[in-house]
C-alpha cells in the first residue's frame, strides 16, 4: 500500500501545559480528612483458596532504615553481600525516594481521553500518547517548546496500542479503531499498514515490536491475532481467543514467547516457532473476569495480568500454569474510563497501577482517594500510594520511563508527569 499523508500535523497551540502549583498541598497535609498515603503501617496478608497464591494487599508496608547503598555494594565486592541483596537494597532505596514523588508537570492535549502511552527508549523525558479520537502527541517535557501534535480523525479512531519503533525512534507503531496497524512518522506520513480490517465492525486493540526478532504482533476485537515480520509480510493470521484480544506482548527476553490476553477471561501463551492453530498455546490462564492487560517482566521470567474488576496476577517461568501470587485491588471495568492497566517498574520487581475505589470491595474505606498504588512484585505488599488533591482523578495507565526515575499518568483527558520534588525545585 502506498505511503499517505495523514491529516492535520502541526505544532499545535491547543496543548495546555501546567506546572504544579507550588502551594499545593501534599498528601500528608490531607489528614485527617485522608489516610496517608506514603508507606505507613502494614496490615496482615490473607492467603487465597489455592495454595500457590499470596494475597499482598493490606496497607503501605513499613520499610526499615535504608542501609548504605554504597557500604552494600562494597560488601558485595568483598563477597560478603550477595546480589538480590544488592538489588533489593537498590530497590529499598527507591522507594524511599518515591515519599517525594510530585507532579512535575501536567498537559491536557485532547479533547478526548488519553487511551495509550509509550516512553521512547532512550530519551528519558519524551513520552508519546494517543488519544480516544486518534490523536497523537510526542512531548518533550524538559523543554519549553511545544508538543508535535498529530490531528486524529476523531470519533472511531482511537489508538488503541503505541509504540515507538527500535529500529528507528523518529517513527512508532499504532494500532487503533480506525481498523489498522500502522508505521508513521511524527510528521503523520503513514509508512506501511501491516493489517487492516477493511470494515467497521473489526479494529485492531493490541500491539507489540521485537527489534530482536524484527516482528510485529496485533490483535483485534474478534479474537484474532497477526504476526507479522518489519517488512509487513504476513506470517500468519489465527483466531487465539473466543472475544477481544485486549493486550499481546512478546518476552524481552525470548522473543518467541508471546502472551495474549482477552476478554474472553484467559490469557495464553504461545511458542511462535511452534503455532499451528487456536488449540496450540503452551498454557491457558483462566481468570475470573475478562483481562485487560498481560505484560511480562523487563527479565522476561514474570508474567502480570490484569482483569476488568479486582485481581491483579503474577505468573512465573518456573510454573506459567500456577500464579505466584494474587494482589486484590479495585480497578473495575466502566465504558468510558480507559482500562486500567497494571505495569511493572523497568528495573525493580515493582508494580505500578491505578486505583479505582469500589464500594462493594472488601477492604474499601469511606472517601477512599483514587491513588496510584505501588507493590512489591515479590510479597505483593503495598510499598507506597501516589496522590495529587489537584489531580485527583483515575490513573488508568502508568509508567516508568526507562531509567526508572520518572512516571507518566494518564488520567483522563490530562497526562501527569510524576518526579521527585528536588528534580521539579531544578526545573
Amino acid at each position: 500500500m502506498a505511503p499517505k499523508k495523514r491529516p492535520e500535523t502541526q505544532k499545535t497551540s491547543e496543548i495546555v501545559l501546567r506546572p504544579r502549583n507550588k502551594r499545593s498541598r501534599s498528601p500528608l497535609e490531607l489528614e485527617p480528612e485522608a489516610k496517608k498515603l506514603c508507606a505507613k503501617g502494614s496490615g496482615p496478608s490473607r492467603r487465597c483458596d489455592s495454595d500457590c497464591l499470596w494475597a499482598g494487599l493490606a496497607g503501605p508496608q513499613i520499610l526499615p532504615p535504608c542501609r548504605s547503598i554504597v557500604r552494600t555494594l562494597h560488601q558485595h565486592k568483598l563477597g560478603r553481600a550477595s546480589w538480590p541483596s544488592v538489588q533489593q537494597g537498590l530497590q529499598q532505596s527507591f522507594l524511599h525516594t518515591l515519599d517525594s514523588y510530585r507532579i512535575l508537570q501536567k498537559a491536557a492535549p485532547f479533547d478526548r481521553r488519553a487511551t495509550s502511552l509509550a516512553w521512547h527508549p532512550t530519551h528519558p523525558s519524551t513520552v508519546a500518547v494517543g488519544s480516544k479520537g486518534g490523536d497523537i502527541m510526542l512531548w518533550n517535557f524538559g523543554i519549553k517548546d511545544k508538543p508535535t501534535f498529530i490531528k486524529g480523525i476523531g470519533a472511531g479512531g482511537s489508538i488503541t496500542g503505541l509504540k515507538f519503533n527500535p529500529l528507528n525512534t523518529n517513527q512508532f507503531y499504532a494500532s487503533s479503531m480506525e481498523g489498522t496497524t500502522r508505521l508513521q512518522d511524527f510528521k503523520g506520513n503513514i509508512l506501511r499498514v501491516f493489517a487492516s480490517s477493511d470494515t467497521i465492525n473489526i479494529w485492531f486493540c493490541s500491539l507489540d515490536v521485537s527489534a530482536s526478532s524484527r516482528m510485529v504482533v496485533t490483535g483485534d476485537n474478534v479474537g484474532n491475532v497477526i504476526l507479522l515480520n518489519m517488512d509487513g509480510k504476513e506470517l500468519w493470521n489465527l483466531r487465539m481467543h473466543k472475544k477481544k484480544v485486549t493486550h499481546v506482548a512478546l518476552n524481552p527476553c525470548c522473543d518467541w514467547f508471546l502472551a495474549t490476553a482477552s476478554v474472553d477471561q484467559t490469557v495464553k501463551i504461545w511458542d511462535l516457532r511452534q503455532v499451528r492453530g487456536k488449540a496450540s498455546f503452551l498454557y491457558s490462564l483462566p481468570h475470573r473476569h475478562p483481562v485487560n492487560a498481560a505484560c511480562f517482566s523487563p527479565d522476561g521470567a514474570r508474567l502480570l495480568t490484569t482483569d476488568q474488576k479486582s485481581e491483579i496476577r503474577v505468573y512465573s517461568a518456573s510454573q506459567w500454569d500456577c500464579p505466584l501470587g494474587l494482589i486484590p485491588h479495585p480497578h473495575r471495568h466502566f465504558q468510558h474510563l480507559t482500562p486500567i492497566k497494571a505495569a511493572w517498574h523497568p528495573r525493580y520487581n515493582l508494580i505500578v497501577v491505578g486505583r479505582y475505589p469500589d464500594p462493594n470491595f472488601k477492604s474499601c474505606t469511606p472517601y477512599e482517594l483514587r491513588t496510584i498504588d505501588v507493590f512489591d512484585g515479590n510479597s505483593g505488599k503495598m510499598m507506597c500510594q501516589l496522590y495529587d488533591p489537584e489531580s485527583s482523578g483515575i490513573s488508568s495507565l502508568n509508567e516508568f520511563n526507562p531509567m526508572g526515575d520518572t512516571l507518566a499518568s494518564a488520567m483522563g483527558y490530562h497526562i501527569l508527569i510524576w518526579s521527585q520534588e528536588e528534580a521539579r525545585t531544578r526545573k
